[in-house]
């Protein structure tokens, strides 16, 4: 094996040398890995740069200090170098997965999403993971020879299935899509380039899952804290935070609340990156010298939370829930955000001359069913502001975000 990009990396851990190559053949880079290249490609693409105004939780003109999907991403792609450097995997595949996670999320975050699904239910539905690899293998068009990014293998299955696979062996939904049909654009490009949906992805793409969890955990807290949805006596609920912040304050009686926040935050991290390497430790020591293959054909996750840590993992996720994201505020802000996409789409549907030259003249090139899709991509696409600013063009009332 060339060590030009070997440095630490693991036998298991994915290797950019022995990629299964992209879609669309291209000469390879004399400075930079495949991974390297698709993180590289990622950054530059036009999906990634309107991260900066879409929203997490709240919308974009709550305050600046609150995270946006950029923000959250950049600290996901933190997490994920960390980890899969201490587990000795490929970090720039770990990024890069990291970078392009969120990049089919609808403007106004999960409340976007389910707007659009509705809107499309009877033509295939919306899903944001499978809007993502719509993005990198067909929306994106910025080179001669072929529409997306033409990302390496690996990186489009780690999209794909960073939470698992997707399929049985009999073809049907598990995981997040049991009961469930498996969205179309998985299907359709797994058939011009298999991605083994009844497989695991490599460890790289379970890294950047559980980067994931652990950032959005710990930058919710912290925006629902500094937004005074709860405080940090109503987080002693939880008997995980609450050991956290007891520490806190029995080492600093007096500090100020501001400065005990970060702390948390900081503690939280630190335990689950440290609980998660551990844990993952202890699983990969059975595929030592063997390749990233058979870590696909496990039947578990070799990245994982341990057992305490998965328990803190939900406990934490439904304080937020019933705390946060269906908080009376964010709930009221989240109906008018609906109505915000709702109303959009079925004006397009209804005009498409109200379209960019470009998107109607994708519509006339296709079927009125085809339609639904490129509409359902253009909103996609927005930032919040974009879509306030669409639907103010559009309507005579707009409803305020706030």
């Amino acid at each position: 094996m060339s060590k030009r990009f070997d440095r630490w990396r693991a036998s298991y851990a994915s290797d950019p040398e022995k990629t299964l190559g992209r879609l669309h053949l291209e000469p390879d880079s004399p400075t930079r890995s495949d991974f390297q290249r698709d993180r590289d490609r990622i950054i530059h693409s036009a999906a990634f740069r309107r991260l900066k105004h879409k929203t997490q939780v709240f919308v974009y003109h709550e305050g600046d200090h609150y995270r946006t999907r950029l923000t959250h991403t950049i600290e996901v792609a933190q997490i994920s170098r960390s980890l899969a450097r201490a587990l000795g995997l490929d970090e720039d595949l770990a990024e890069a997965l990291a970078l392009a996670h969120d990049l089919g999320h609808t403007p106004f975050g999960h409340t976007g999403e389910d707007a659009l699904n509705a809107c499309m239910s009877d033509h295939g539905g919306f899903d944001h993971n499978a809007q993502t690899l719509r993005i990198v293998t067909h929306l994106e068009k910025r080179y001669p020879e072929f529409d997306g990014l033409n990302l390496c293998w690996e990186t489009l299955e780690g999209l794909v299935k960073h939470n698992g696979p997707l399929l049985d062996s009999e073809g049907r939904g598990i995981g997040s899509y049991a009961g469930r049909l498996i969205p179309r654009e998985f299907l359709g490009y797994d058939a011009l380039q298999s991605l083994r949906l009844t497989d695991f992805a490599g460890p790289e793409a379970q890294v950047a899952a559980l980067s994931d969890d652990i950032a959005y955990n710990t930058h919710d807290i912290d925006d629902g804290l500094r937004a005074g949805f709860f405080c940090l006596e109503d987080l002693k609920s939880v008997p995980f935070l609450a050991v956290i912040i007891d520490e806190i304050f029995d080492h600093w009686p007096d500090l100020e609340t501001s400065r005990a926040i970060h702390e948390l935050g900081r503690r939280l991290i630190t335990r689950f990156v440290e609980g998660v390497i551990k844990e993952s430790h202890g699983r990969l020591i059975h595929f030592s010298g063997q390749d990233v293959e058979k870590i696909r054909l496990s039947r578990q996750a070799v990245v994982a939370f341990p057992e305490e840590l998965g328990r803190a993992d939900r406990d934490i996720k439904a304080f937020l829930f019933a705390n946060m994201y269906r908080q009376k505020d964010v709930a009221r802000i989240r109906g008018r955000a609906e109505q915000v996409v709702t109303d959009l789409f079925y004006r397009f549907i209804d005009d498409h001359s109200l379209l960019p030259d470009e998107w109607r003249r994708t519509i006339a090139a296709r079927s009125q069913d085809h339609a639904r899709r490129v509409i359902a991509d253009y909103i996609a696409g927005m930032t919040d502001r974009f879509a306030l600013n669409e639907h103010k063009r559009l309507f005579d009332v707009t409803p305020e975000l706030r």
